[in-house]
């Protein structure tokens, strides 16, 4: 079982990856891909990539510091994607949800930043691991206005509405679930539950992740998430989707290896 998006090399863990890495392994996790949210974390991502076989790195600046970034911030991230442990560009995107310390980026700056990883995942010919939250039109907009340089990519931590699933499955891109799939009800901002979502995306286009060390799902939400319990998600996704646990692994492993062409079987 592969955990396709987390954050291992985040404070949260530093004083006991080792020990969060064995738990892992011993529950059946596979391979791990920590995501870069700024240069910082994605040159520590692909370093802690370095320390272990069974870990890798994508490499991107979240929406969230889009504003924020240095002179030579793409440049940087470019030489990152030299490294044969980096597999994708991410966690890239838009997100409009007004976060308390850190409010809304300035739309016009978080999409020139957007379109620019988008171009390091041509240039590069890795696979786009996006961020969405509340931005899904705009979005879908921007990757279809560069759908002929896009490689097939995911939407990290799928949410949004039936029209943008639809759109980001036409576009042939997978979809990613986590912990916050076993919440009940529907997120602030959303319209459409996210065991729908599950419901309505086939099998073959879903890949399970954590974002570990946040949405850890039921019954350990509350505490810090990790990979460990990427389980937990694929479980549900399994009566979701009424079939078997050993099923979802199968199929959402086989998917991850498809869209993650550097990762190594």
């Amino acid at each position: 079982m592969i955990d396709v998006h987390c954050h291992l090399q985040f404070k949260a863990f530093k004083d006991d990856y080792d020990e969060v890495i064995t738990r892992a392994r011993a529950a059946g996790i596979t391979k791990i891909i920590n995501a870069g949210t700024q240069v910082s974390s994605s040159r520590a991502g692909v370093e802690l990539s370095n320390r272990y076989d069974d870990q890798y790195a994508t490499v991107a600046v979240h929406p969230h510091h889009a504003d924020k970034v240095e002179p030579d911030w793409l440049k940087a991230l470019e030489k990152l994607t030299t490294d044969p442990k980096v597999v994708g560009i991410g966690e890239c995107g838009l997100d409009y949800f007004s976060y308390k310390s850190n409010g809304i980026v300035d739309p016009k700056i978080q999409k020139e930043v957007f379109e620019a990883h988008i171009d390091l995942a041509h240039r590069t010919r890795l696979p786009l691991q996006i961020h969405n939250r509340l931005a899904g039109e705009d979005i879908i907009e921007i990757l279809k206005h560069h759908k002929n340089i896009l490689k097939p990519g995911m939407f990290h931590c799928f949410a949004g509405s039936e029209k943008v699933r639809k759109a980001a499955l036409d576009l042939g891109f997978c979809l990613g679930f986590d912990g916050n799939s076993t919440y009940p009800g529907i997120a602030p901002g959303e319209t459409v539950a996210l065991r729908d979502h599950i419901q309505a995306t086939p099998l073959d286009r879903i890949v399970l992740e954590t974002d570990s060390p946040y949405l850890t799902p039921i019954p350990h939400r509350g505490k810090r998430n990790e990979p460990q319990y990427a389980i937990l998600t694929a479980s549900f996704i399994a009566e979701v989707k009424g079939t078997t646990l050993e099923k979802v692994i199968e199929q959402t492993d086989k998917n991850v290896y498809t869209l993650f062409t550097r990762l190594q079987k």
